[in-house]
C-alpha cells in the first residue's frame, strides 16, 4: 500500500490502524445506542436511554476522528484548525447529552415516575465493560506511537470516559432494581450529565487526553 507524500511508513500504518479502530468504534456503537435508547424507552430508564444518546455521539465523534484520519493519509498533512473544529463540534455534541438527561431526570423526580427493571439494558451495560477498555487502550496505544496525537488521544479518552458512563449507569440500574428507589435512576443521569459537561468543556479547549493517571 502506497504511503502518502509527508508521512512515514510508520506514521500511515499507524494512522490506518486508528482509522480501523474509529470504523469499529462507529460500528459497535451504532449497535450498542439502539439497543440501550430501545430498551430504555420501554422500560422508562433515563440513565439507559442517556447511554444510548452518549453511545450516538460517540459515534459522530468516531465519524469526525475518521473523516480526520483518512484527510491525512489523502494528503500527508495534519491540518490542525479543522480538527480543533472536528472537536469542538464534539464538545456542543456532549452539551446537549447533558441538557437531556438532566431535564428528563429532574421531570421524572417531579412526576414520580417509576421505571421498570431492563435485563436487555444490564447486558448491554456489562458488554459495554467489557469492550470499551480494550478499544480505550488500543486508540491511546496508537495515539502515543504518533508521538501524542490530541485528535487520537482524545478519541481514546472519550472512549474511556464511556467506561465511567457504563460503570455509573449500570451501578443506579443494578441498585434500582435491589432497592426498588426510582430516584436511583435519575440520580445515575445526572452523574452522566457532568461526565458529558466536563467531557464537552475540555473538547472545546482542545484538552480531552488520555493519561495513565486518567
Amino acid at each position: 500500500m502506497s504511503v502518502p507524500s509527508g508521512l512515514t511508513e510508520v506514521e500511515a500504518g499507524l494512522t490506518r490502524r486508528g482509522l480501523r479502530l474509529a470504523w469499529f468504534t462507529i460500528g459497535y456503537n451504532v449497535v450498542e445506542g439502539v439497543v440501550a435508547v430501545t430498551a430504555g424507552a420501554l422500560a422508562g430508564l433515563v440513565s439507559l436511554v442517556g447511554f444510548g444518546i452518549d453511545s450516538g455521539i460517540e459515534s459522530l465523534s468516531a465519524v469526525l476522528v475518521a473523516m480526520r484520519l483518512s484527510a491525512r493519509l489523502r494528503h500527508g498533512t495534519v491540518d490542525e484548525a479543522k480538527e480543533r473544529r472536528a472537536l469542538r463540534l464534539v464538545a456542543i455534541t456532549f452539551f446537549l447529552l447533558a441538557g437531556y438527561v438532566t431535564v428528563a431526570g429532574v421531570r421524572d423526580l417531579v412526576a414520580g415516575e417509576v421505571p421498570n427493571t431492563s435485563p436487555v439494558g444490564v447486558g448491554v451495560l456489562v458488554a459495554s465493560l467489557i469492550v470499551m477498555p480494550l478499544l480505550a487502550g488500543a486508540k491511546r496505544r496508537v495515539g502515543v506511537a504518533l508521538g501524542g496525537d490530541p485528535l487520537i488521544l482524545a478519541d481514546a479518552a472519550e472512549t474511556r470516559i464511556c467506561v465511567w458512563l457504563s460503570v455509573s449507569t449500570l451501578a443506579g440500574l443494578l441498585l434500582f432494581q435491589l432497592t426498588g428507589a426510582a430516584w436511583l435512576d435519575a440520580v445515575a443521569g445526572f452523574v452522566i450529565a457532568a461526565f458529558a459537561v466536563h467531557e464537552g468543556i475540555e473538547a472545546w479547549h482542545g484538552e480531552l487526553v488520555d493519561t495513565d493517571d486518567d
